[in-house]
């Protein structure tokens, strides 16, 4: 799957600016590795299409409208003028003035309609495409590239909008307009239009040349850009600067800062003569291919007799022709990157979540669980590992007791601990809870069921009332007062200016990393779960934090089935059960007591 960040000129609309465009290897790349078939993209304006043959309409009937000026030019300069008909002059000024009113309405209303059609499709993928992502495992977030995500829900969604009201549109517009045009041309002279038929291809070619050459010029002048604004990132940072001090590296690196922005000198200098030279060849065929009109409507073998007024309606009719000629040019580049918009966003909506929804959930009311934990020969693999993370786990723990999961780093602790939550879900054997596979419970029952505290607290951009209620949307102030109260951070809530109404900042840094996870203990408490996972949530504190959070964990684990992962074990002293994992197994399990009497590995561990 190609992921690469696109930015807002990769859109799958014209070029900005009329700019002659070539397929992008990117975009061929994307489509041979996830080819798009039409019928699908229909599906998404299927719902549309009344609305969209009515933008149809308009384009036609505005092309072929806005064809009439030519004409009525002709009769106003050969007939209206030369013989003083007033009345004629006025119907046609009258006509002129009202094709422009009627083609500027027709456009806005076209425009309206459009743009009214693509932020439907948008508003239906964006929410489509949130709502699958929000079914995936955390495993593909952690495989996920940093922004890739937020990319195809920003950049490559609205890059669709252009499909509409840009590629779409345009297309038909100048398809409209160029048929329309030709016939005209050919009704006023035929003699002329064969002049065109033989001037234009050669003048559009060369016209389009250049600006290709410019195009690629101005992309190579962006990669050396992107270089030269790197290397001030990594050359003038604090980090940089400590790192070019110590190895000595400051004479090379602004040598090769140096011949960065000497290629930069020449791009520039190449990318405003190609400028230069596309206006030029603009401004030749623009003063060119009318002379050469002139020249034909001028001489007696080839007249025919040809009025002023019927000279000035073909030049204009001439003039009209070439900008979406050169637009249809451009029709293969923007299909192409059209579809590739829509082949990265359907490459999302076909991901098959590693923790899929169950066909037909077992109905279970989380207010009536007893909250009995079995792990029955559990053995799970990470996707592209070359050994099994655990193996043959067989663990129980009884309703409203407590189990501690200790062993060295890399044991499997948290990954045995997320298999009751399903972040993960077993490869071999399973996990129950009162009997049912947790792969039988939906996801909104199993969180009701199961609440996890980890030691990386994540707290909203938002205030304190709004991160308690993510638990229970309902909760009124008294209920999350309550909640505060348990988890011992009510009194620091209460002194602070706005309250409930405190804003956390962004990842919660407004507070400290113990009033961080006192908060999230909260909305835990809130949640009211029957199963409770403590993940080292007090590992990353020091230890007067620790104890105020340790006394909001113990009156929090009261009542439920407890599975507490920790490195410290004067955290896990009243833990009625402790398992100890070497190398995803269970190598030791039972009371505290008894396994320091055995003097194995959990007494090592005590001792160390």
């Amino acid at each position: 799957m190609v992921d690469t960040p696109r930015s807002s000129d990769r859109r799958g609309g014209p070029a900005p600016g009329g700019r002659a465009r070539r397929i992008d290897p990117r975009d061929r790349a994307q489509l041979a590795d996830s080819p798009v078939s039409l019928r699908r993209i229909w599906r998404l304006f299927a719902p549309h299409r009344a609305r969209m043959a009515f933008v149809t309409a308009l384009i036609v009937a505005t092309s072929i409208i806005g064809l009439a000026q030519p004409f009525l030019v002709r009769e106003v300069v050969d007939v209206a003028i030369p013989h003083q008909d007033v009345p004629l002059l006025l119907a046609a000024v009258g006509a002129m003035i009202g094709v422009a009113v009627l083609t500027s309405l027709f456009g806005v209303v076209q425009t309206w309609q459009s743009a009214t059609i693509g932020q439907r499709v948008m508003h239906r993928l964006r929410t489509d495409v949130f709502a699958h992502l929000q079914r995936q495992s955390l495993g593909f977030f952690t495989r996920t590239r940093a922004g890739e995500v937020q990319s195809r829900l920003t950049n490559d969604i609205n890059g669709m909008q252009d499909v509409v009201t840009s590629t779409a549109t345009s297309i038909a517009a100048n398809v409209t307009t160029t048929i329309a045009t030709s016939v005209a041309m050919v009704a006023i002279s035929w003699r002329l239009a064969l002049l065109s038929l033989v001037v234009m291809p050669p003048a559009i070619w060369l016209t389009r040349r250049v600006a290709l050459l410019r195009r690629t010029i101005t992309a190579q002048q962006q990669a050396r850009l992107a270089d030269l604004n790197v290397q001030i990132e990594e050359g003038l940072s604090v980090s940089g600067i400590r790192l070019a001090k110590t190895l000595g590296a400051g004479p090379a690196n602004a040598a090769r800062f140096a011949d960065t922005s000497a290629d930069l000198v020449d791009l520039e200098l190449r990318s405003s003569l190609a400028g230069r030279w596309r206006m030029a060849t603009m401004q030749i065929i623009f003063a060119v291919i009318p002379a050469l009109i002139y020249l034909v409507a001028g001489l007696p073998a080839t007249s025919g007799g040809m009025t002023i007024g019927t000279l000035i309606a073909f030049t204009g009719l001439q003039a009209t022709l070439f900008r979406p000629l050169m637009g249809l040019l451009n029709v293969g580049a923007q299909v192409v990157a059209s579809l590739a918009l829509f082949s990265r966003v359907f490459d999302y909506l076909d991901l098959q979540p590693d923790v899929p929804e169950p066909a037909a959930p077992v109905l279970l009311d989380p207010q009536h669980v007893r909250g009995e934990v079995r792990f029955e020969n559990v053995g799970f693999r990470y996707p592209g590992a070359d050994r099994d993370a655990l193996t043959d786990v067989n663990v129980s723990v009884p309703a409203g007791a407590s189990l501690a999961l200790v062993g060295a780093t890399g044991s499997g602790k948290s990954t045995l601990a997320s298999l009751v939550s399903r972040l993960n879900d077993t490869t071999t054997g399973r996990v129950t809870i009162d009997g049912v596979d947790v792969r039988d419970l939906d996801a909104q029952t199993l969180a009701a069921i199961v609440g996890v505290v980890s030691q990386e607290t994540y707290l909203v951009h938002a205030s304190i009332r709004d991160n308690l209620r993510l638990a229970r949307p309902g909760a009124d102030d008294a209920e999350l007062w309550q909640a505060l109260a348990a988890a011992q951070v009510a009194d620091h809530v209460a002194g602070l200016p706005e309250g409930l109404d405190t804003i956390v900042g962004a990842r919660g840094h407004r507070f400290s990393g113990g009033e961080q996870q006192r908060i999230a203990v909260a909305r835990t408490i809130l949640r009211d779960p029957r199963i409770l996972v403590l993940d080292e949530a007090t590992s990353a504190l020091d230890t007067a934090t620790e104890r105020a959070l340790q006394d909001a964990l113990d009156r929090l684990r009261v009542g439920r089935t407890t599975i507490t992962i920790a490195h410290r074990l004067a955290t896990i002293e009243d833990a009625d059960e402790i398992a100890v994992l070497d190398h995803g197994r269970v190598v030791e399990q039972g009371p505290r007591a008894s396994l320091l009497d055995a003097h194995g590995r959990f007494a090592a561990l005590a001792a160390a």
